[in-house]
Order: C-alpha cells, then sequence, then structure tokens
C-alpha cells in the first residue's frame, strides 16, 4: 500500500478553529503550525475534522546496531559499547529511560544487529533491576554491519528484510493504539553511516555533512571525511535502497521502515535527531508523502543536521545542544505536542468566551 500526501482539504477549517482561539492571530508561534499539523494529520486518518486532537500511547521504539565502520577509528568508543548502552536501556539507566519516566511515553528497545546479542540473562537481570518495563525485541540482521570502507554495509536483501522488520514493528504499536512514535537509536560509529547518507542524496560535499559525533579530535574528523568520500566513489545511484546496501546501518533501515509504516497508517513520527533524521531522509527516498507525517524535535549539535533539515524545509521544535540520541530529542519535545492538543482542544473561542474582536 503506498503513502497517502497529507491532503488539505482541511486545512482552512484547521486554521479557522486555531484564529478563533482567544489570542491575537499567531500569537501562539510555531505552536500553531505544530497543532495545524496535529490536527492535519488526524482529519486525514479519519476522513472528517477532528474537534479535538488526541495523543495516545506514545511510544519510544529505539533501534541497535553496530557498524562495521567502528573499526577504522571513527568513534571515542568502542563497539562494544553498543550493546553496554542496550544493557542500560534495559536496566532503566539510560537519558532516554528518564525522559520516557518523565512524559509517560512507553520504550521498547529494538536489537537490529548488534555484535554480541543479549541474553536471556540480560533480560531477566534487567527485569530484576528496573521499576518500570522497558520492552526487547531481538529483530536482528547480522552481528553489525560490513565496514563500508571497503565493502558494501550490507546486502540488498538485507536492506528489505531490514524495512520490513521495521514496519512490522511500528504496525504492532500501532494496532495497539498507539498515534505518536517516537524514533530514537543507538550504534557507536553511526555517525559516519548517516554523514554517508546525508551526502549521497543531498550532493553535498563531505565536509557539509560531517561531524565530531560522539566528540572524536581534529585528525580523527579529517580520517572519517577521507573513508566516507572514499565508500561514496561506489554510489553511482540515487535509489535509496542500493544507497542503504553500501552505506547504511541495521539500525537506520529498520528507522526507515518505521517511519514508512507509520506514515501509510496516518500516524505521527516525532523524529530526534541526526540519525533518526537521516532514517527520515531515506524514507523520503522512498516515498516523497512521508514528510507530511514527519515532526522535527530538535536541532542536534551534530553539523550536518542543519543541512539535512533543509532538505525537509523543516524547523525543529527545539534547540538545547543535544547530540545524545537515544530518541532524547524526541522525548522532550512530546510535551510541546500535549500542549499543542490542550490549547486546541481547551482553549475558549471568542465567541466561547464572550470576548468583542
Amino acid at each position: 500500500m503506498s503513502i497517502s500526501a497529507l491532503e488539505t482539504r482541511y486545512k482552512q477549517a484547521i486554521i479557522d478553529v486555531i484564529d478563533q482561539k482567544t489570542k491575537p492571530i499567531g500569537a501562539l508561534g510555531q505552536l500553531e503550525q505544530l497543532a495545524l499539523q496535529l490536527a492535519l494529520i488526524q482529519s486525514n486518518k479519519q476522513q472528517s475534522l477532528v474537534s479535538r486532537i488526541s495523543i495516545n500511547q506514545p511510544t519510544a521504539l529505539v533501534f541497535a546496531g553496530d557498524h562495521g565502520i567502528s573499526e577504522e577509528g571513527v568513534s571515542i568508543a568502542p563497539s562494544a559499547v553498543t550493546r553496554q548502552m542496550v544493557l542500560n536501556f534495559l536496566n532503566g539507566g539510560a537519558a532516554i529511560n528518564c525522559f520516557c519516566r518523565a512524559n509517560n511515553i512507553s520504550l521498547t528497545v529494538i536489537d537490529a544487529g548488534i555484535i554480541e546479542p543479549i541474553t536471556v540473562a540480560d533480560i531477566a537481570n534487567a527485569a530484576e533491576q528496573q521499576t518500570s518495563s522497558t520492552s526487547f525485541i531481538e529483530q536482528r540482521l547480522g552481528a553489525g554491519s560490513n565496514n563500508f570502507a571497503t565493502m558494501p554495509a550490507m546486502s540488498i536483501e538485507q536492506v528489505n528484510q531490514g524495512i520490513a522488520y521495521g514496519e512490522q514493528i511500528a504496525n504492532q504499536y500501532i494496532n495497539q493504539g498507539c498515534n505518536l512514535l517516537i524514533l530514537g537509536e543507538m550504534g557507536i560509529a553511526n555517525t559516519s553511516s548517516a554523514t554517508a547518507l546525508l551526502a549521497a542524496v543531498s550532493k553535498a560535499e563531505v565536509e557539509q555533512c560531517v561531524g565530531f559525533g560522539t566528540g572524536i579530535n581534529s585528525q580523527q574528523l579529517i580520517q572519517k571525511t577521507q573513508l566516507i568520500k572514499k565508500a561514496l566513489l561506489r554510489v553511482q545511484t540515487t535509489d535509496a535502497i542500493s544507497i542503504l546496501s553500501e552505506v547504511g546501518g541495521f539500525e537506520i533501515v529498520q528507522m526507515v521502515g518505521a517511519i514508512l509504516a507509520a506514515a501509510k497508517a496516518k500516524i505521527t513520527v516525532l523524529i530526534d535527531g541526526f540519525i533518526v533524521s537521516c532514517a527520515a531522509l531515506m524514507a523520503k527516498q522512498i516515498d516523497g508523502n512521508v514528510t507530511g507525517y514527519l515532526v522535527f524535535a530538535h536541532q542536534s549539535e551534530e553539523s550536518g543536521h542543519q543541512l539535512l533539515l533543509s532538505q525537509f524545509n523543516a524547523t525543529p521544535l527545539i534547540n538545547l545542544g543535544l547530540r545524545l540520541g537515544e530518541g532524547t530529542g524526541a522525548a522532550l519535545a512530546l510535551p510541546l505536542l500535549t500542549a499543542c492538543a490542550h490549547f486546541y482542544n481547551d482553549m475558549a473561542s471568542f465567541s466561547d468566551a464572550g470576548i468583542s474582536v
């Protein structure tokens, strides 16, 4: 099933609702545009003008995968940290756990292909330590991607399987009543993959796309840039599947699938930082109609993120200097969406309040 473009037939009616609230037109700034987008998505889904914006069962899906390019020293951390952070998620101790608890967001961690699988004992230990449960799903594409500096990161079959996995997990939660998905990721060296994807799609110079990631030094940045340039010599196509095969990551391809599934279901997707935005860019390459269903949560400190956002003509909701990933920026931005729902639903109109304008 293809993705339906976000229809505009309800747009003026929604604008009229917003403009009749007890405020000067435009006084709530970007929140008014956000409320318009949320109401438009939900009106499209139910095929009639929504009187109330709903946010039901907001769910964060954090996809984890290892990257073969890590062996080139493009990150300050070894690949083992990916698995260690997955355990931290399961134990409830990461930033994303804290922000999900603060904002009543359900959290599921997906092993998309870390090097060493999570064991039954790991999961049992996490269950003992946690007061609130983090769900865990294993849908591995392999024990980490290949080193894309020397060969394709994965096969075309793995890309397609990854997209199918991402669609599957998104649909699982959508079918349970979730109407807002938050996407996050964990994968040492995944900024290298995301940078390569951005450069391949945007045709920008790698130097415009590359950044310091987790905090590499200037010499490592030069090396990272050269490795990405070398890999991109193999990319002679605009086909998203082929590009993902060459320089993608297991967690990235599964996020692409989740985004496509959510857009097909006419569900809002709250996009986190640089890596998730790159997954959104690849989803857009596959079907440009995804764009209307995406809300970009924040402006990352990663230097290529502004260029990436420009591919969507998007203005993110917040800029807090974040560069952690995990879905943290998106989880922090959720209260803004909740506030939009409340003002759209509950703020009096001029006629309700008996105010003459």
